[in-house]
């Protein structure tokens, strides 16, 4: 990061409208009827300056929502982007944004900007960890339904910022056949054929945990198979068994110090839980001037 980093501004009007439902709800849940300390403590009319610091390295995400945040206190709240959302910082302490408005809208909007600042940029943090380590393989990191109730969208942002590829939105926008299904359809090719039938034209990912049911599944003509809870050895071999008739996911128990081996079998996509489900989430400051 240089010394005088360029400095970009927010378009918070441009920002989703379900994710301004997220910051609003969070809102009310904090303040509650008012900030009884701020608006007793802080005059009405006082301004101040702050910055947002990031206490520990790691990839800067959510700074339009914190922006959103302070601009709903106070429309007009000034913010920079020093860092802008999916660059790394290195050195810390580092500033990642400058603000400029009310005092009252910066002490009372604080905790739920650091909120979702910590949160999705330890998600883009541990993302960037996970693409990283599995460079040059041609492997792609993909996030899962394993999010916070509630706050999806902007958890899959986060990964996304980290350099993941989003996997599927939720239960309406593809098809993945899991082992519940196949039990109560009768089998994997039961159950493709079943889907088939009611969503035409729609690409089917299944889920199989052995060789017969994958190759049920390629037998069945499904584009994409998810390799479950298979050995490394048992993924390259289903690599090879498949030789390139369906795209191929590996999931299941999976993590970073194993993540590089099973890439290394061939296998196009690996599946990251822990990207969302158990994140630590990064040390975000703020600290008025």
């Amino acid at each position: 990061m240089s010394a005088t980093p360029e400095m970009h501004s927010v378009d918070v009007n441009g920002f989703d409208a379900a994710a301004l439902a997220i910051v609003e709800h969070a809102l009310t849940e904090d303040i509650g009827t008012g900030d009884i300390t701020t608006d007793g403590a802080v005059p009405e009319f006082a301004r101040c300056t702050a910055e947002l610091v990031f206490e520990e390295s790691g990839v800067v995400c959510g700074l339009a929502l914190a922006a959103a945040v302070f601009e709903r206190l106070d429309p007009d709240f000034s913010v920079e982007i020093v860092v802008p959302d999916g660059e790394r910082v290195g050195a810390t302490p580092a500033v990642i944004a400058r603000l400029e408005g009310r005092a009252r809208a910066v002490l009372t909007g604080e905790r739920v900007a650091l909120n979702l600042l910590g949160r999705l940029s330890g998600i883009a943090t541990a993302t960037r960890r996970y693409v990283d380590e599995v460079a040059g393989t041609g492997t792609t990191i993909l996030d899962t339904r394993k999010t916070t109730p509630g706050l999806r969208l902007l958890e899959r942002y986060a990964v996304a910022c980290g350099g993941g590829t989003n996997h599927r939105s939720g239960l309406y926008d593809a098809v993945l056949i899991k082992e519940n299904h196949i039990r109560i359809a009768g089998g994997v090719g039961s159950a493709i054929a079943a889907v088939r039938a009611a969503q035409p034209g729609m690409p089917v990912e299944v889920e199989v945990e052995s060789e017969a049911e994958l190759d049920e599944a390629l037998a069945a003509g499904a584009e994409r198979i998810l390799l479950d809870n298979m050995t490394p050895e048992r993924v390259e071999a289903s690599v090879k068994r498949v030789d390139g008739r369906a795209w191929l996911e590996a999931s299941g128990g999976i993590t970073f110090d194993t993540v590089r081996t099973f890439a290394e079998t061939g296998v196009d996509a690996i599946s990251i839980g822990a990207l969302t489900h158990s994140v630590r989430s990064l040390d975000v400051s703020l600290e008025v001037s």
